[in-house]
This record gives C-alpha cells, structure tokens and sequence, in this order.
C-alpha cells in the first residue's frame, strides 16, 4: 500500500499509480466495515472541505458532504452564485483564498473544454489537495467507486478475464459529459478488464483518453477495442454500463459553432433510438451479468425498467459505494500519515 497520499489531488485516476488507487480501495472497504457496525471513524475532525458546485448533483453533493460529516469534519456546499466566481474571480484567487480558510477543495465543472483546466488551475495555486468531483475529462469519484463494486460482485480484485461493456445509449438530453465513460475505460483496464466502448460514430471520447485507455491496456494484458454495434458489445459480457454522453468531441472536430451544436447534437441523438438497455439485449450478455449505471437514468429512454429494477441490476450498490470511497479519498489526502 502507498501511504503517504496526504496533500496529493485527485483530478484524474491516470494521475494516480495504480498502488496508490489499491490503497484508496482498502481505506473504502475499511470504512465501509466501519460503517456497517456503527463505529465511529472520525478521520478528519474539525477540517474543512469547500465543495464547489457548477452544475446540479445529488449522489455526488451528498455522498460528498455525508462522508465530511462522518469523517468529523465539515463541507461547505458552493455554488458560482454564492461566491465572486460570477463576478469574475479567476480559479488562482479562489484556489489562494480558499486554501486560508480550510483543508480541501472539491469541485465540479462539466462544462466542455472547460472544466478539467479549472479544476487544474485551481490546483495549482491551491495550498491544499483539490478533488474532482466531475469535469469534462474525468469523474475518478465514480469510477473508482464502480471499480470497488465489480470487485465486490465477482469477489475478486483483480478483473483479469472479465469483459466490461461501455456503451453509449439514446436519452432525450444532448449535453451530457463524456467524463463517466472516459473514467472507466481509463481506469478498469489497470485492473485487468477487457473493456469494449461501443457508441454510434459520432459519440466518439476525447482522443487522449482512448490512447490512455490502449497504453494501460498493453500494460496490463487486457483488451481493448471500440465498435458500433450495441448487440454485439453486450455478447459475452460479464459487466453491461450503457449511459448516454453527447457528441461534443464529434461536432468540435466538425468545427460547429457552438450556438449550432445543441440542434445538431439533438439530430444525432434521434437517429439512435433504438439504441437502448432492454431485458432481450441483457439476454445476450452473460447469465451472471450485472447492469451499472451512476444515475440518474433515463428509465424508458437509456434503459428499461425491467433492467433497472431487475436482478441483475447493482446500481444502488454503486450508489452507496459513493459514500465509501469518496471517504477513503478524502481520509488519504486530507488526513493521512502526517
């Protein structure tokens, strides 16, 4: 295990070794112990963590200001109109002042092109760890939390000979981030897992994630590739993850205007309707598989009902998960070995 975590970010998993990654997912299944029997674990009493909100959440706000709370310390829950973000203060002023005042920084910022530079820049000039609660590249908090999950079905660590399917699916909403599919395929196959990313042509990921994605995969043995056919990437599969993103990638290579995007992203969207979580289509993935997805879902659209609520379905799991390892995050970088 590697320890001495205390003051590190967590922006991207592919920042982090995969034996400091091994550490944060012993800390999480010791605190969930903890948190099954009841037993205080109060890691962090009286430190501070700002969390910076630029758009809606509900596992990742709460799961986060939760496990503060339990860890004994406190989360201050902010948002761009509550600070002088929307007056024009730059992430090196916040990053400065906010290190005065406490003992970590959490944001979210999705925005595309965006987000994964402030959250950086933030970092930079920060004194203290900053943690990425999603941004456009990346959402480490979810993945790493699926991660602990698949381990847990399968009772194993090591993920070496299962197949994991990432598939993009239709929802009704063109501006979903690419962050929750880039942050699986870059981090399962550090852990052994053949990952197949299948989407329609122009729901393509940002090109240094995919690379990132090939070069683990190398590393590890494991395989990687990317098709277009929802039915034969759930073939087989021990792991089914369909979840809708948007075609930023695709349109910003087309040179679209961005005022163009939103009715552009809307047709694209339309023409794959049928590309969608059903009860015949888990059929086809093994009889042990089991269905992911972070949620919220868009039951009807991304998936059916019968999947969701079925036997097969962990979702919930996961959604707990949130809690243990963001925990474990936050126990490592902002306590840990002094």
């Amino acid at each position: 295990m590697k320890t001495l975590l205390r003051g590190k970010d967590w922006i991207e998993t592919v920042d982090w070794t995969k034996e400091e990654l091994e550490t944060v997912l012993e800390v999480s299944k010791y605190l969930k112990i903890k948190f099954a029997l009841g037993e205080e674990h109060r890691l962090l009493q009286d430190k501070t963590l700002f969390m910076m909100f630029f758009e809606q959440s509900t596992r990742t706000r709460n799961s986060t200001e939760a496990a503060m709370t339990q860890l004994g310390g406190h989360a201050h829950d902010l948002t761009p109109d509550k600070m002088q973000i929307s007056h024009g203060e730059t992430p090196k002023d916040t990053g400065k002042v906010l290190s005065r005042y406490g003992h970590g920084i959490a944001i979210r910022n999705c925005f595309y092109g965006i987000g994964n530079k402030y959250i950086r820049e933030v970092a930079k000039e920060a004194d203290i760890p900053v943690v990425n609660l999603q941004c456009d590249v990346d959402h480490p908090c979810q993945s790493i939390a699926d991660l602990m999950t698949i381990q847990e079905k399968y009772s194993t660590n090591s993920l070496k000979g299962l197949k994991v399917t990432v598939a993009w699916t239709y929802a009704p909403a063109y501006a979903r981030p690419l962050s929750v599919p880039q942050g699986l395929i870059t981090l399962l196959p550090r852990f052994g897992a053949d990952v197949t990313l299948a989407y329609p042509k122009e729901f393509k990921l940002i090109p240094r994630t995919v690379e990132d994605a090939e070069r683990f995969s190398k590393e590890t043995g494991a395989k990687f590739k990317i098709i277009h056919d929802m039915d034969e990437a759930f073939k087989d599969a021990h792991v089914v993850y369909p979840k809708s993103w948007g075609c930023h990638q695709f349109l910003a290579e087309q040179n679209i205007p961005e005022e163009e995007r939103k009715k552009i992203g809307m047709e694209y969207l339309n023409k794959y309707k049928d590309w969608v979580c059903t009860a015949e289509r888990m059929k086809l993935a093994r009889k042990e598989a089991i269905y992911m997805h972070p949620l919220p879902a868009d039951r009807g659209a991304e998936v059916e009902d019968a999947v969701i609520d079925g036997p097969q379905s962990v979702v919930f799991d996961q959604a707990e998960n949130r809690l243990h390892t963001v925990k474990a995050i936050l126990s490592l970088v902002m306590g840990g070995r002094p």
